[in-house]
C-alpha cells in the first residue's frame, strides 16, 4: 500500500484551514446550508421564498402526461359531443311541448267554428291588437284544446334524448377517469424511478418529510384535481358551445344579451384566480415544511424528550401550522368568492332575459316555448361558467402540486450508467490521484493515491471529521470524483454500472437500517436468493442466532419500521449477518460494532475475521482495539493521511496513532488515579 497527501474531511466536519511546511491542509467542509427554497432549516430557521408557479406552462406539461391516452381521449370527446348535443336540444323540444299546451289553452277560449283569420280580425276590430298578434303567431285552431297525442310524442322524444345523453356522459366520464388514473400511475412510477436516479447529494438537500410530501400528498392532489376537473371542464366547454349555437337559433337578440356575461365572468375569474394561485403555492410549500418538521420530530422523539425540547418542538409546530393555516384559509376564501360572484352575474342575466323575453312574447315576436327554452339555455349557459369558476381553486391547487412534482422530475440526475462489465474481482483497490469536493468552491481531497492489495484489511482511524467515511463513499460511487480515478482490479469503477460495482461490495454502517419485515427477511436482504440454511448459517456466524432463539417467533419475528422491538446492538448484528450472507468481494465496515457490548464485540470480531478472509476490507473504527490485526492502518487528520503501517509499527513510531491509542487505553486509568488521590483516605473503599 502507498499513499500521498489525502485532504478530505467528512461531511459536517469542523476542520480548520492551516498551512504548514509547504503542505496545504484541506479547508473545512462547511455544514450544508440549503439553497433549495423548499428545503427548510432545522426547527424554525429561515427559508427562501418559493417563486410563484407558471400556471399555463405547468398545466400544458401536466396535460402532456395524458398523451399516451390520446385514443381514449378522442373517444371521450366524441361521446361528450354527442351527449351534449342531445342535452342542448332537449330544452328546444320541451319548448315545443310548452307551445302545444299554451296553444291548446288559447285555442279553447276562442270562438268554436271560426277560422283563425276571423278570430284575429275580430280581436283587431275590438282594439286588442296585442292579443291578436299573439293569436296570429300561434298554430291555433279556435275551439280546440290541448293536443295530448302530440304532447305525449314530444315528451317521449325529450325523455329518450335525456336518457341517451346521460348514458353517453356517464360513459365518457368513466373512460376519462380511467385515463387520468393510468396517467397518474405512470407519473408515480416516473417519480419513483427518478428518485432512484438522483445522487446522494440531492437527498442531502432535502428533509425526508418534504420529499415524502412531494411524492405522496402532491401526487394525490394532482390526481384529485385531474379527476374532478377534466371531465367537468370538457362538458362545460362543449355545453357552452352547444348552448350558444341554440340560443342564436332561438333568438339572436337575446343571445347577444346573454353573451355579455362571458367577458364579465372571465374578468372576475382571472382577477380572483391570480390572487388565489399564489396562495395555493404557499399552501403546498407550507404543507411540505410542516410534514418535514413532523417527520423529524417524531423520528427523534426520544431525543426530544431527553433534552427537554418538547416546548420548542410544539412551538415550531404551532408556527408552521399557523404558516399553513394562513395561506390555506386565504386560498380557499379567495377562490371561494368566485362561485357566488358567478351566481350573481348569472341571476342578473336571468332577470334581463326573462323581462325582455316576456315583452317579446306579449308583442307576438316570440313564442312562449322559445322564451322558456331560452331561459333554460341561459341557465345552462351560466351553469358551466360557474362550474369552471368553482373548479379554478381545485385546478390551481393541482397545478401548484404538479409544479412541486416536476421539480423532482427535473432535478439533476447522477451521471449516466456505464455499459461496461465487471468480472468477479480479487479485490485490489487503487486510488489514483483522486480529487473530490462536496462544494466546488471548497476543495477537500486533492491528489490522493493509495493501494489496497487483494485480501488485505485496511483500517482507517482518526478523529471525528477526519474524512474516513468519505473515502469509502467514493469507492461505492455515492459521490462522483472531481479528478483522478478509483480502480477495482484495474477496472475504473466509473466505467461499470453502479449496480455491478455495488454487487461486489458489502457494507455495514454504524447507522443500522432495517425495514418492516421478519428477521429472516432482513438478513436475506443481502441475497434474496439465499436458502433458509444459508440465512441461518450467516446468523450463527455473526451471533444473531443466539438472541433470535430467545424470541417467541424466532426468525419470524416481525421488526417494525423503527426496529424498536430489538436493541441497537441486535440491529447491528442483523446488518452484519446481512453482509455476511451477501459474500462480497470487497467489504466496508464503518463502525460496525459501535452498538454492541464488549463481550459480543469480541465474538463478532471472530466472525468479522472469517468474513474478511480472502477479501479486501476497509474498516473504519474509533475503537482501536477492533483493528489491531489490520494489515495496514491509515491515520487521518484534518483530511489527510498522516501515518500508515501496522499496529506495532505505528505504536513504535509514537506518532499520531500512538497518541490516539494512549488516549483510549491510558487516559481513563490516569483519570481514575487522579480522582482516587483527591478522595480523603477515610472515604476510599
Amino acid at each position: 500500500m502507498s499513499s500521498t497527501t489525502t485532504p478530505e474531511p467528512e461531511p459536517g466536519s469542523d476542520v480548520p484551514t492551516t498551512e504548514t511546511a509547504g503542505t496545504v491542509k484541506a479547508p473545512e467542509r462547511p455544514k450544508y446550508q440549503p439553497t433549495d427554497g423548499n428545503r427548510g432549516g432545522h426547527w424554525g430557521q429561515a427559508r427562501a421564498v418559493e417563486k410563484s408557479i407558471a400556471f399555463w406552462p405547468s398545466m400544458r406539461r401536466l396535460l402532456g402526461h395524458l398523451a399516451p391516452e390520446r385514443l381514449i381521449l378522442v373517444l371521450v370527446v366524441g361521446l361528450a359531443v354527442v351527449g351534449i348535443i342531445m342535452n342542448v336540444v332537449g330544452p328546444r323540444i320541451l319548448g315545443r311541448a310548452t307551445d302545444l299546451i299554451f296553444t291548446g289553452i288559447v285555442g279553447k277560449n276562442l270562438t268554436p267554428g271560426a277560422t283563425k283569420a276571423e278570430v284575429v280580425a275580430a280581436l283587431r276590430a275590438q282594439g286588442n291588437s296585442t292579443y291578436a298578434d299573439l293569436v296570429a303567431r300561434l298554430d291555433v285552431v279556435p275551439g280546440q284544446g290541448i293536443d295530448f297525442t302530440g304532447l305525449r310524442d314530444v315528451l317521449l322524444l325529450a325523455l329518450v334524448l335525456y336518457l341517451l345523453s346521460s348514458l353517453f356522459m356517464w360513459l365518457q366520464g368513466y373512460l376519462l377517469n380511467g385515463a387520468v388514473q393510468r396517467s397518474v400511475y405512470t407519473l408515480r412510477n416516473q417519480v419513483e424511478a427518478k428518485i432512484n436516479r438522483l445522487p446522494l447529494s440531492y437527498f442531502d438537500r432535502q428533509t425526508r418529510g418534504e420529499l415524502l410530501s412531494r411524492v405522496t400528498n402532491d401526487i394525490d392532489n394532482v390526481a384529485q384535481a385531474l379527476q374532478q376537473t377534466l371531465s367537468q371542464l370538457l362538458t362545460a366547454v362543449l355545453t357552452v358551445i352547444g348552448v350558444v349555437v341554440m340560443m342564436f337559433l332561438v333568438s339572436p337578440v337575446l343571445a347577444v344579451i346573454a353573451l355579455v356575461t362571458i367577458p364579465v365572468s372571465v374578468l372576475v375569474t382571472s382577477v380572483i384566480g391570480k390572487r388565489s394561485q399564489k396562495l395555493f403555492v404557499q399552501q403546498w410549500k407550507a404543507t411540505g415544511e410542516l410534514n418535514g418538521h413532523i417527520e423529524e420530530a417524531f423520528t427523534g422523539h426520544s431525543l426530544v424528550k431527553v433534552f427537554g425540547r418538547q416546548r420548542e418542538v410544539e412551538a415550531v409546530f404551532a408556527a408552521r401550522n399557523e404558516a399553513l393555516f394562513t395561506p390555506s384559509f386565504g386560498a380557499q376564501f379567495v377562490s371561494g368568492i368566485i362561485m357566488p360572484t358567478m351566481f350573481f352575474i348569472g341571476n342578473l342575466n336571468y332577470v334581463v332575459i326573462a323581462v325582455i323575453g316576456g315583452l317579446r312574447v306579449a308583442t307576438g315576436t316570440m313564442n312562449l316555448g322559445d322564451v322558456q327554452a331560452f331561459i333554460q339555455y341561459s341557465r345552462m349557459f351560466t351553469q358551466p361558467l360557474t362550474q369552471v369558476a368553482s373548479m379554478a381553486n381545485l385546478l390551481q391547487s393541482g397545478v401548484a402540486s404538479a409544479e412541486r412534482v416536476f421539480e423532482v422530475l427535473d432535478a439533476e440526475e447522477q451521471s449516466p450508467e456505464a455499459t461496461g462489465t465487471l468480472v468477479p474481482t480479487r479485490g485490489r483497490v487503487a486510488f489514483e490521484h483522486v480529487s473530490f469536493a462536496y462544494d466546488p468552491a471548497v476543495p477537500l481531497i486533492h491528489d490522493l493515491s493509495l493501494v489496497a492489495e487483494p485480501g488485505s484489511t485496511v483500517a482507517i482511524v482518526g478523529p471525528t471529521g477526519a474524512g474516513k467515511t468519505t473515502l469509502v463513499n467514493l469507492v461505492m460511487r455515492f459521490y462522483e470524483l472531481d479528478g483522478g480515478r478509483i480502480t477495482l482490479d484495474g477496472v475504473d469503477v466509473a466505467a461499470v454500472p453502479r449496480s455491478a460495482l455495488r454487487s461486489e461490495i458489502g457494507m455495514v454502517l454504524q447507522d443500522t437500517w432495517l425495514y418492516h419485515g421478519t428477521i429472516r427477511d432482513n438478513i436475506a436482504y443481502g441475497r434474496p436468493t439465499a436458502t433458509e440454511a444459508e440465512v441461518q448459517a450467516a446468523a450463527e456466524a455473526t451471533y444473531v442466532d443466539r438472541f433470535v432463539r430467545t424470541l417467541p417467533e424466532g426468525y419470524d419475528t416481525v421488526i417494525d419500521e423503527e426496529g424498536s422491538n430489538v436493541s441497537a446492538g441486535e440491529k447491528q448484528l442483523i446488518t452484519i449477518a446481512r453482509a455476511f450472507l451477501a459474500d462480497p468481494s470487497l467489504l466496508i465496515l464503518d463502525e460496525a460494532t459501535s452498538s454492541v457490548d464488549t463481550r459480543t464485540e469480541v465474538l463478532v470480531q471472530h466472525a468479522m475475521a472469517a468474513l474478511r478472509s480472502d477479501r479486501t476490507s476497509f474498516v473504519i473504527a474509533h475503537r482501536l482495539s477492533t483493528i489491531r490485526d489490520a494489515d495496514v492502518i491509515l491515520v487521518m487528520e484534518a483530511g489527510r493521511i498522516v501515518e500508515q503501517g501496522s499496529h506495532r509499527e505505528l505504536l513504535a513510531a509514537e506518532g499520531a496513532y500512538f497518541d490516539l491509542y494512549r488516549s483510549q487505553f491510558s487516559a481513563a486509568i490516569e483519570d481514575d488515579e487522579a480522582v482516587g488521590a483527591a478522595v480523603p483516605a477515610g472515604r476510599r473503599s
